[in-house]
């Protein structure tokens, strides 16, 4: 499926919401993992998603400047992608489900770049973005030495929630 802008038309923006939910399905120790046409359904979406997603990130990336350290992250992460969309499935169901947590991680990774270049601050605790008005807490992750491992912010509801890092 290619995805092009012709002159006059904008693309739509990418929803990194329902990509993440998609994910899931195969991410989640917690989830029921697809088998036989509804994996092929999932792997399906998650190509889909990248192909989406790939261009965002691309240009998102060449907007920054050229000693960019995210930039080259993320069009490092756009190569690797573009490599698990040309590769194939091993043969039977056990290879076609490692194909699709593949194309899974990868999603994962493009949607991360895509969030980390357009700004959005994300809740330590529980990877989600903290959006405009939601209550917060400043988090500092402190290590036995006293420095602080990881600061920034997480959700309200998130202060007693544990993270296994």
């Amino acid at each position: 499926m290619n995805h092009t802008v012709t002159a006059g038309t904008v693309a739509p923006p990418v929803d990194i919401d329902t990509m993440r939910r998609t994910i899931s399905q195969l991410m989640d120790p917690d989830a029921q993992l697809p088998v036989g046409e509804a994996l092929d359904l999932v792997q399906q979406v998650l190509r889909g998603h990248m192909q989406l997603i790939i261009p965002e990130v691309e240009q998102a990336a060449r907007q920054r400047d050229k000693e960019d350290v995210s930039r080259y992250c993320a069009l490092a992460c756009v190569g690797e992608a573009r490599g698990r969309l040309r590769a194939v499935a091993r043969p039977g169901e056990h290879g076609a489900l490692a194909y699709a947590r593949r194309l899974a991680r990868s999603l994962a990774a493009l949607c991360d770049h895509h969030e980390a270049l357009a700004g959005v601050v994300m809740c330590l605790a529980c990877d989600q973005p903290l959006r405009d008005g939601e209550d917060t807490l400043p988090y500092d992750h402190v290590s036995p030495s006293g420095s602080a491992l990881r600061a920034g912010r997480i959700h309200t509801r998130c202060a007693h929630t544990i993270r296994r890092h």
